[in-house]
């Protein structure tokens, strides 16, 4: 996220990225942002465009009641643009998904009211019930990012919560009430967190923790920048140093242990604001690529050893096309193409596109957002929540995105760029092009919202992904799919015995009709959000059973299942199969 001010002076972006937009939209004097030439035209409809799902607002009837509370109190601080996140979980582990909701709070120098953050359980027929203070989780402080996992393995979903202060771990005692312990785990670092993931990183069978750190920011340090002279806007992150990402070794007696810099992670110089975790060159270990505003991005590949390198310039991630650093926000990774290897997306600052970094092999990655039609319509927009999903469950993982500016007056000073942006929803056309589609997908995806948080999971059991999504300083929307249940689909839940619990890190392939699809399942990813830890897989219509599911554990474990009927969702041990 920028600002409008690239530093207290207001001076103007340096270097190349200073180019205005080649479409004609004049950028007003002082801006720190770059601008990118139009993409080609996207793809036209394919004849399927009609046939497919959309999505219905039902936060109102759920019985979520949730406002984000950002601190805003008219001084214009940089953390009250950066929103907070969602994750979907099952904290009482009943089999429906619930949801959380970080929430910010007011300043110290400027406490007016108390908010906290909130806990839903589903109850089942669509309505949830605000469980927050019965779960312990009623506390305030400043919630940024979230990740979701059983770090203790004890077969119950635990909450950690990054923050503008203080994070929080929070230890899921499996009887509906959470104990936080982010002290005594070693966890509690304080700054300006953002998002975060657990993972194995080491292939111990314990879930470590990667955490995500802004810039360096208080009440105290605060500058003053502006672009007509008189009032203050917000400060570019160029204005601040670096925090970057941070490593936990989990010790497997419920600490951790900070590893950033024996690991090669820590970078004072990174401005992290999406982490994903995935295997880009399919030996078996899992990587790490950071989303930095204004920086480059960062790829960490895994050594083996405990250590990482820094990869991300030589593997073509760090910059655009044209070498600038971007303002990233959003992350996720996916096998979008079939091509068996996982590649990127990104999400950037407005004037700059989205970034699809597809994966060549051999190290090196290609921005291919120009030319598989998702550069120009995301031009003008502001992305933060960003991943992939099979919402049509045809096959092909789709692109969602939420959008939002950061400065409410942006519309005074770019007649092309709005406070409030619709998302977008890019429809996989299955031959490596998408299409936007979220203009046909609903009255609900066609709100412009100031989005930041976004995560997908199936809340309702009806096989389809649903949506929900935080908005800075607004509500928290829950968006169900309404896609009629015309594909067959499956999903796989795991539960690990020499792997970590939750089975997160291992790789599920499903083939059926002789077409084999993957799924990696993952923490983290989008933007200070969790999606659900779950497989899921669409197939298109009349597919009854798969003829082979095969799961790869983060311990090396393989298991081949074969014949796994469709329509359900399975529960996988990593020693006994599929279990009730």
């Amino acid at each position: 996220m920028r600002g409008l001010s690239a530093d207290p002076l207001a001076s103007p972006r340096r270097g190349a990225a200073a180019a205005l937009l080649a479409v004609g939209l004049l950028l007003f004097a002082g801006c720190s942002r770059g601008s990118e030439s139009p993409a080609p035209p996207p793809p036209s409809p394919g004849p399927a465009a009609a046939s497919l799902p959309t999505f219905t607002d039902v936060t109102a009837d759920s019985g979520i009641r949730f406002a984000h509370n950002n601190g805003a109190f008219g001084k214009k601080y940089l953390p009250e643009t950066m929103g907070s996140g969602c994750a979907f979980l099952d904290y009482d582990g009943d089999g429906l998904l619930d949801v959380y909701l970080a929430n910010g709070a007011d300043f110290p120098s400027h406490h007016t009211r108390t908010t906290y953050p909130a806990l839903y359980r589903n109850l089942g027929g669509g309505r949830f019930d605000d469980v927050t203070e019965k779960a312990g989780l009623r506390q305030e402080f400043f919630g940024m990012g979230i990740a979701v996992g059983d770090y203790d393995n004890d077969g119950h979903e635990d909450l950690f919560v990054t923050a503008l202060g203080r994070a929080r771990l929070y230890h899921n005692r499996g009887n509906g009430t959470f104990e936080e312990v982010g002290v005594a785990a070693g966890v509690a670092h304080s700054g300006f967190g953002s998002s975060a993931a657990f993972l194995d990183y080491d292939r111990d069978g314990d879930l470590d923790l990667l955490v995500g750190y802004y810039v360096r920011w208080s009440e105290a340090n605060d500058l003053s920048c502006t672009i007509d002279g008189t009032s203050k806007s917000y400060c570019t992150p160029e204005s601040y140093q670096g925090d970057g990402p941070k490593l936990y070794r989990n010790e497997g007696n419920g600490r951790f242990t900070d590893v950033s810099r024996a690991s090669g992670i820590e970078n004072t110089s990174g401005k992290s604001l999406g982490v994903a975790v995935f295997d880009f060159d399919a030996d078996g270990w899992p990587d790490i690529a950071v989303a930095n505003d204004t920086q480059p991005n960062y790829l960490y590949r895994n050594n083996h050893d405990g250590t990482f390198s820094e990869i991300g310039r030589e593997s073509g991630i760090a910059f655009s096309e044209s070498g600038v650093a971007r303002g990233a926000m959003g992350i996720d990774a996916a096998d979008y193409d079939g091509s068996g290897r996982e590649s990127l997306i990104i999400g950037n600052f407005s004037n700059e596109m989205l970034g699809l970094y597809h994966n060549e092999g051999a190290g090196l990655f290609i921005d291919d957002a120009p030319r598989a039609g998702i550069g120009q319509p995301s031009l003008l927009t502001l992305a933060f929540g960003a991943f992939f999903f099979d919402y049509d469950l045809d096959g092909h993982d789709d692109i969602f995105v939420t959008n939002g500016h950061v400065e409410d007056d942006i519309n005074r000073l770019q007649k092309e760029v709005t406070y409030a942006q619709r998302p977008h929803l890019f429809h996989n056309t299955g031959k490596g092009l998408f299409e936007a589609v979220g203009d046909r997908s609903g009255a609900a995806l066609a709100l412009p919202m100031v989005g930041r948080g976004a995560a997908w999971g199936d809340y309702d059991g009806d096989g389809d992904l649903d949506l929900l999504l935080t908005t800075n300083g607004g509500p928290a929307r829950l968006l169900r799919n309404d896609g009629g249940n015309a594909s067959s689909w499956l999903q796989v839940r795991l539960r690990g015995a020499r792997s970590d619990r939750d089975g997160i890190g291992a790789v599920v392939k499903a083939t059926a009709g002789g077409v084999t699809r993957s799924r990696t399942v993952k923490s983290g990813s989008s933007y200070e959000s969790a999606s659900d830890l779950v497989a899921a897989f669409g197939f298109g219509p009349g597919v009854p059973k798969v003829d082979t599911l095969e799961i790869i554990w983060p311990s090396g474990t393989k298991q081949a299942l074969r014949d796994v009927a469709t329509g359900r969702l399975v529960r996988v041990d990593e020693v006994a199969g599929i279990v009730p």
